[in-house]
């Protein structure tokens, strides 16, 4: 396998499957399944989920609602999809933990560095979730930053398309994708590939990004074994 630890983001919206809102189970069953494959090879996976299926906090914003109430809503989302991912893998036998940026020790254990490390050492799943506990500051921020704390060797982000495009590929069919590009094209480019807080955390400390499609079968494994699929920003 290309990487020793991962850390994993999936959009909230990820879990709807064909649904409009909520989860799909079955989504989240195919994606316990495919980190199961990945893990069962021996390499430590972190997970952050968003929220964006249940609630999301720039939206409730638009509508007049307090911008720092809206993203703990968003935060309180987050954990909602990190619960029944953790279930979903706990049901083919891996064992977990979910660390969360905010206390609720009822479901699980407040974020801890150093625990969250010892935890992937010892071969567990860690799913972080809450966001950074902080208004103003997205799920992919996030990402970066647990990744960058846990010293992960790669971010890879799960959507519904298989890479960075041109444009964006379901409104424009002329839409290009790129293999490889460097963080400063994307700059250049005005591409949209994570909020630019995530992204210039993962540039200044060296920490490669993987865009991929989640939802294909079999994909995870693939870009675990370093196969050229996706888009890999570095």
């Amino acid at each position: 396998m290309k990487y020793k630890r991962i850390l994993l983001k999936l959009s909230g919206e990820s879990l709807m499957g064909d649904k409009q809102y909520g989860i799909d189970n079955e989504r989240v069953k195919q994606y316990a399944e495919d980190i199961k494959a990945v893990h069962d090879k021996g390499l430590e996976i972190a997970i952050v989920i968003g929220g964006g299926n249940i609630f999301r906090g720039l939206s409730a914003e638009k509508s007049g609602m307090d911008r720092a109430q809206a993203d703990y809503m968003g935060m309180l989302a987050t954990v909602i999809n990190s619960m029944a991912l953790q279930d979903a893998l706990e049901k083919v036998d891996i064992k977990t933990r979910l660390l969360t940026a905010i206390k609720m020790e009822q479901i699980c254990e407040p974020f801890i560095r150093r625990r969250a490390v010892r935890h992937l050492e010892k071969g567990r799943v860690v799913i972080f979730g809450a966001g950074t506990g902080n208004p103003y500051f997205t799920t992919d921020s996030a990402a970066a930053l647990r990744a960058i704390e846990i010293k992960a060797d790669v971010v890879l982000k799960g959507t519904r398309v298989d890479g960075i495009y041109t444009a964006d590929p379901e409104k424009d069919p002329a839409a290009t994708k790129f293999e490889e590009i460097s963080f400063r094209e994307v700059y250049d480019k005005g591409l949209n590939v994570m909020d630019m807080t995530a992204f210039t955390l993962c540039e200044e400390n060296q920490l490669p990004i993987i865009v991929f499609d989640m939802n294909k079968h079999g994909n995870f494994m693939k870009i675990a074994s370093g196969e050229p699929i996706g888009t890999l920003v570095k």
